[in-house]
């Protein structure tokens, strides 16, 4: 059994106050005891207000924890899908030639400690923009993998939701969540 299908029948069998899943448009889920229930939970609620605020880090430290939280294949894609994001949202800076975009995010991502604001980070934009590309793509591919290990079926259905959202939005998908994920 997988995690996600031991997720919902753990849930099932504690009652309601456990665990609440959310079913999304267009997902098949794991079945439990006949009744069809689908175990995909969704992102955390602020994960698409801090990817239109552009604050990467706390957007993957909210999906961080809601994998610590409730691990299922839509926190692993969660995840993915904001490792992404800041990568597209980097390379648009890139593109634009708006390198003090780049360095902001380098500044998002050391974190918001107040002895930042006296000994900041001397990093060039350019330089930190291929560091951080390069770990996007692995930190990417690891939780895609781990989300296709739990459920290969639903990991691509919900793959293909956000492909269409990236379709519909080429110029801007980075700043928010797919509506189906929402």
């Amino acid at each position: 059994m997988s995690l996600t299908g031991w997720c919902c029948k753990r849930a099932l069998s504690v009652g309601a106050m456990a665990v609440i899943f959310v079913n999304l448009p267009g997902c098949a889920g794991v079945s439990s005891g006949g009744e069809g229930m689908v175990v995909v939970a969704r992102p955390p609620e602020q994960v698409g207000a801090f990817l239109a605020a552009g604050d990467y880090r706390r957007a993957i430290e909210a999906c961080q924890e809601d994998l610590r939280v409730r691990p299922s294949v839509g926190s692993y894609l969660a995840l993915t899908y904001v490792y992404q994001a800041l990568g597209a949202f980097l390379e648009d800076a890139v593109t634009q030639d708006r390198w003090s975009v780049v360095e902001q995010v380098v500044r998002n991502l050391n974190g918001d400690h107040p002895a930042q604001l006296i000994d900041a980070p001397d990093v060039l934009p350019r330089i930190a923009k291929e560091l951080i590309s390069d770990s996007l793509q692995r930190q990417s591919d690891v939780a895609a993998a781990m989300a296709a290990r739990l459920d290969g079926d639903t990991a691509r259905r919900l793959w293909s939701q956000q492909a269409v959202w990236r379709r519909l939005h080429p110029r801007d998908w980075w700043h928010g969540l797919p509506p189906a994920w929402r």
